[in-house]
């Protein structure tokens, strides 16, 4: 099965890419911004050439905030770089797999969503990727839209300049103050757990559609900050705050948890979060 990975040196992408290059079930393309840009559609010619049977493409928008400032930004590359993807996964007879967000949700449920859930995101981000998983289902009849959440892995986000988790151990090695909301709830998710399962997923090709990929289970963001130390066995002082405090310009959705409902049902399931966090430090060589 050869399989283009968009977005090759982003956070999942790396992952994607040592995964999928490890299997010798898979022949990897890793294709980075060098290679094609998803918002320039002549761009992704070279997939005709390149003939994968799958497309995976990671590549997105992912700065919450300024999305708002410049939303046009964001619907460029998580809208109609999908609309792109998708036209051209479709006319060379490819899987299509699109990687969305929890974001696509507007928390008010109070339980972690699931697939048959309705979206309703409440920040410009959220709706850029709601339209782009349009766009998928829509423009390519091969296609999986799998939505994560609150990804940390080794390379970090290139968008943001890291991830959450060296975010705040680089502020405790500065004997910074760490203040973390704790109002707010998400199913935080390593990186090559997404990777592997990814891999299992499309070995067993399930039905087209949609499907949620993170660690098992959820905490907000104040316990995920507590779980680091705690693992770590540093002792660092965390307070929590509210996320009224930090007046950013993104609402974001109070508990966007996400249940792995799907994936359970075609025997696929996913390490929980502390888990997924304990293999990540790690990795880190942090102990």
């Amino acid at each position: 099965m050869r399989v283009a990975i968009i977005g090759a040196k982003g956070q999942l992408g790396t992952d994607l890419v040592r995964t999928f290059g490890e299997d010798p079930a898979f022949g990897v393309i890793p294709l980075t911004h060098a290679d094609l840009d998803v918002t320039v559609p002549e761009t992704l010619k070279v997939l005709r050439k390149l003939k994968p049977n799958v497309i995976i493409n990671t590549a997105a928008y992912v700065r919450v905030d300024d999305a708002e400032l410049y939303p046009e930004k964001a619907f460029q590359v998580n809208a109609i770089g999908a609309l792109n993807v998708a036209r051209i996964a479709n006319k060379i007879d490819a899987i299509n797999v699109y990687i969305s967000t929890d974001y696509v949700f507007d928390g008010e449920k109070g339980e972690p969503y699931t697939e048959e859930d309705v979206p309703n995101p409440i920040n410009v981000y959220g709706v850029s990727k709601l339209a782009g998983e349009v766009f998928t289902r829509n423009y390519s009849q091969k296609h999986y839209i799998i939505r994560v959440a609150s990804l940390y892995g080794k390379a970090g986000a290139s968008g943001k300049g890291g991830n959450f988790v060296e975010w705040v151990i680089e502020r405790a090695r500065r004997g910074e103050e760490l203040r973390i909301v704790d109002d707010q709830f998400m199913s935080p998710t390593y990186t090559m757990d997404v990777a592997r399962t990814l891999g299992k997923f499309l070995k067993l090709g399930p039905e087209f559609g949609v499907y949620h990929m993170v660690n098992e289970g959820f905490c907000s963001w104040y316990e995920f900050t507590k779980a680091i130390f705690e693992i770590l066995e540093w002792d660092v002082e965390v307070k929590p705050i509210k996320s009224s405090e930090l007046n950013r310009l993104a609402r974001r959705p109070g508990f966007s948890a996400l249940e792995n409902a799907k994936i359970h049902d075609i025997g696929l399931k996913m390490p929980g979060w502390k888990e997924g966090l304990r293999e990540y430090l790690s990795e880190k060589d942090y102990f």
